[in-house]
C-alpha cells in the first residue's frame, strides 16, 4: 500500500532535509506546503502574513495541505500546520504523521546558522532561543498529539531517514 507521508516539526528541525530525502528513499514526490503556499501567491510568507495577515495564511495552508496531498508522496508541512484541528485530523486519517522533535537550543542554533527571514518571520518578536521556546511549550502536545512516528531531529540525516524508512516499512507489512 503506498501512502502519504507528512513531516511535522517546528521551524529548523529539518523537515524539508529530511522530506527530499526520505521521498528519494522512498521514491516518493515531494512537496514543502511553505514552497507550494509562495509559488501560487507569488508572494514570500513573510509578505503574505505582512499584507494578509497570519489568519489568511492559516487558511492557505490548510488548503494547501489537503490539495497537495497524494499517494506516494512526502509532505514537509509548515511549523504550524498543526494549529489547527482539522489539519491534525486530516494528516491522522490521510497518512503518517512523522514528528522531527528537537529541542529549542537545536532549534535556534539552526535557525540562526541559515537565517531565512524572508520566508520565516518572527511569530513573536523576542529572540529565537525565546521563540522557539515558548513555540515549543505550545506546540508540543499538539505535535505528540498528530504524531503516529516520533523521531530525534538531533541525530545524523541518514540515521533520521533510515529509522523512519523502517518505520514506514515495518507498517506496510503489518498491512499485509
Amino acid at each position: 500500500m503506498k501512502q502519504t507521508l507528512f513531516i511535522i516539526g517546528a521551524r529548523g528541525a529539518g523537515k524539508t532535509t529530511i522530506g527530499k530525502l526520505l521521498s528519494e528513499a522512498l521514491s516518493y514526490k515531494f512537496v514543502d506546503t511553505d514552497e507550494s503556499i509562495q509559488a501560487i501567491s507569488k508572494m514570500t510568507i513573510a509578505d503574505l502574513v505582512e499584507q494578509h495577515g497570519w489568519g489568511h495564511f492559516r487558511k492557505l495552508e490548510s488548503q494547501t495541505l489537503q490539495a497537495v496531498s497524494q499517494s506516494e508522496h512526502v509532505i514537509s508541512t509548515g511549523g504550524g500546520m498543526i494549529l489547527s484541528l482539522e489539519n491534525r485530523q486530516y494528516m491522522r486519517q490521510n497518512g503518517v504523521v512523522i514528528y522531527l522533535q528537537a529541542s529549542a537550543e537545536v532549534l535556534s542554533q539552526r535557525l540562526s546558522l541559515n537565517p531565512e527571514n524572508s520566508q520565516r518571520p518572527s511569530l513573536t518578536g523576542k529572540s529565537i532561543i525565546e521563540e522557539m521556546e515558548g513555540i515549543l511549550v505550545e506546540r508540543e502536545p499538539l505535535y505528540r498529539e498528530c504524531a503516529n512516528f516520533i523521531v530525534n531531529a538531533n541525530l545524523a540525516t541518514e540515521d533520521i531517514v533510515s529509522r523512519v524508512k523502517s518505520y514506514i516499512l515495518g507498517q506496510k507489512n503489518k498491512l499485509i
